[in-house]
């Protein structure tokens, strides 16, 4: 009986199943089959006997010993964890503020001009916007530093200090992903009944007032949806844009070498694919364990707010 029901069911749903068969198959092929090569960071990994062949490791853990141990590393892991922090706490305000800003306007022609706008960096490659960047900034020709000479400032060489850059790496990520980002808050704005803002001006309500106790709690859920999605990917720096800004300019190292980059030019260097694929492997078992944490913040604070 209940076996009918099941085929009852795929029969009444064949056409969204059908819709849906595209995006299982990706989510089978890039999602779920790569998980059998998890087994690589336990292995000493010869590409003639392939992943199963390969012998493994002895001590087991080996491959892990230079993400742990090796002060470069370290050094790695605390500017990828420290930077997609600074990424995720400016990016929340940028894209909820610039949400609501757009949420005020009412004339809809300037509104759509302006979000489409911003929205375009997005489109724009990162090797394109490290190529602006080096234009702006470098020493010799930089534009900005033009700019500060022709003020009878000093020039500064960017290129070498690196405390600038958690700086700079933030506003071009703002500059690039801010009218993508904003595009789920306005969305759930639209959302909201237009009966709450109509019964408030009817109470006086000004529309600071109405943007404080309407807008941005009706935001807050979404807010700690995405946040919660964005903690997830901590460890996970974002390979096209550190290497198209900074590439191997080893005097910006000590603040903008993440994971990515060093597992890259660690690769590119010995081949070492066990070490590469026990540098992923660690990032995804600390993502899990932070996701579990902050949702489980996140239950303590909105149950109905949390991913699960």
């Amino acid at each position: 009986m209940k076996r009918n029901g099941v085929i009852r069911e795929l029969v009444r749903n064949r056409q969204l199943l059908l819709m849906f068969l595209p995006v299982a198959t990706l989510l089978f092929l890039f999602n779920y089959l790569p998980l059998s090569g998890l087994i690589i960071p336990f292995k000493n990994f010869d590409f003639s006997k392939g992943i199963w062949g390969s012998d493994w490791m002895h001590p087991l853990l080996n491959n892990f010993d230079y993400i742990l141990s090796s002060d470069a590393a370290f050094r790695a892991v605390r500017n990828t964890i420290l930077l997609n922090a600074l990424f995720i706490g400016v990016g929340l305000v940028f894209e909820v503020g610039f949400a609501l800003m757009l949420n005020e306007l009412r004339n809809k022609y300037f509104k759509r001009i302006t979000q489409s706008l911003t929205f375009l960096p997005f489109f724009i490659s990162w090797i394109v916007v490290g190529v602006f960047t080096y234009n702006l900034l470098n020493f010799e020709n930089g534009a900005l530093n033009r700019v500060l000479e022709w003020f009878g400032l000093q020039s500064v060489d960017f290129y070498s200090k690196a405390s600038w850059w958690p700086l700079i790496l933030t506003i071009a990520v703002r500059w690039k992903v801010t009218g993508y980002g904003t595009i789920v808050y306005l969305a759930a704005l639209t959302s909201v009944d237009n009966s709450y803002y109509e019964a408030a001006s009817i109470d006086g309500a000004t529309r600071w007032q109405q943007m404080r106790f309407i807008s941005i709690p009706m935001l807050k859920p979404t807010i700690m949806i995405l946040t919660l999605l964005a903690i997830g990917r901590i460890m996970n720096a974002d390979f096209g844009m550190f290497y198209a800004m900074v590439g191997d300019a080893s005097l910006l190292f000590p603040t903008t070498d993440v994971i990515d980059t060093l597992v890259y030019r660690s690769l590119r260097k010995s081949g070492d694919i066990g070490m590469a694929s026990a540098a992923g492997f660690l990032q995804s078992v600390v993502a899990f364990v932070l996701i579990l944490a902050s949702n489980y913040a996140a239950r303590k604070v909105d149950r109905d707010s949390a991913i699960f």
